[in-house]
């Protein structure tokens, strides 16, 4: 559980509502229906209209890495590497079928089998590096989805803001009806920025810190299985992984 992503949504939250407690507000002032419809339906319909459905149901699929992010064990690949060259060394590159049939990862399932089938390092490079350049775009795309919801809330809460404005200037006889626009008004304005600011651009920021640590950890991968297809020396496979290390 990232509870770093927690405490600063919460954070951001109380930091809003206390300050507008501190300089007299009240709670109710920040509720309304109306402005919330106009900004938060206004920016889904938005980014629904912009985006292929199956990048949308990628992103709301990638939305759970901000509380829970992807596990990502740099030593623990080294480790395994390392296991697997000295196999390698020991048995040969056909010791490695058995390590291929336990290996969860389907990215690293695929390096073992180009290595097991004794293909040329450049071949495994690059099938290996087209893989993990695909794979990181596709996820940076969806992170790009909660970055255009970033972008276009402020504009609808700027939407909402006018329309209130002209329930206001449509009741200027009516005192009870000109509040409520007002208030429409203003609150649109506050939900449009807060979402951005408070939610979208830092769900997107969060989740392309770790599309690039995944990244990371193909790319260690990578390095990885071509060095025990040159043959290297586990020790040194070990010392030149080490450099992934933060």
């Amino acid at each position: 559980m990232d509870f770093l992503s927690l405490f600063g949504f919460l954070l951001g939250i109380l930091a809003v509502v206390g300050g507008n407690f501190l300089e007299g507000g009240s709670l109710t002032f920040l509720v309304n229906g109306p402005a919330l419809v106009i900004v938060f339906g206004g920016t889904l319909g938005a980014v629904m209209l912009q985006t292929p459905p199956r990048l949308f149901v990628n992103a709301l699929k990638s939305l759970h890495w901000v509380g829970r992010p992807p596990a990502i064990d740099m030593q623990q690949r080294i480790q395994k590497i390392v296991q697997w060259s000295l196999l390698a060394r020991k048995e040969g590159l056909l010791g490695l079928e058995a390590e291929l049939e336990r290996e969860p990862d389907g990215f690293v399932r695929k390096g073992l089998q180009l290595l097991v089938d004794g293909n040329e390092t450049q071949v495994i490079r690059d099938c290996l590096e087209l893989e993990m350049h695909a794979k990181e775009q596709q996820e940076l795309n969806a992170a790009k989805v909660f970055e255009a919801m970033g972008g276009y809330a402020p504009t609808l809460g700027i939407l909402g803001a006018v329309l209130g404005l002209i329930q206001v200037m449509q009741n200027l006889t009516d005192p009870e009806r000109l509040g409520q626009g007002i208030a429409i008004a203003f609150v649109a304005t506050i939900y449009g920025v807060g979402l951005a600011n408070l939610v979208f651009l830092p769900v997107a920021g969060k989740l392309k810190a770790h599309i690039r640590k995944a990244a990371l950890l193909r790319e260690l991968t990578i390095e990885g299985i071509v060095a025990i297809a040159e043959g290297e020396n586990p020790r040194n496979i070990e010392l030149k992984l080490g450099g992934f290390l933060e």
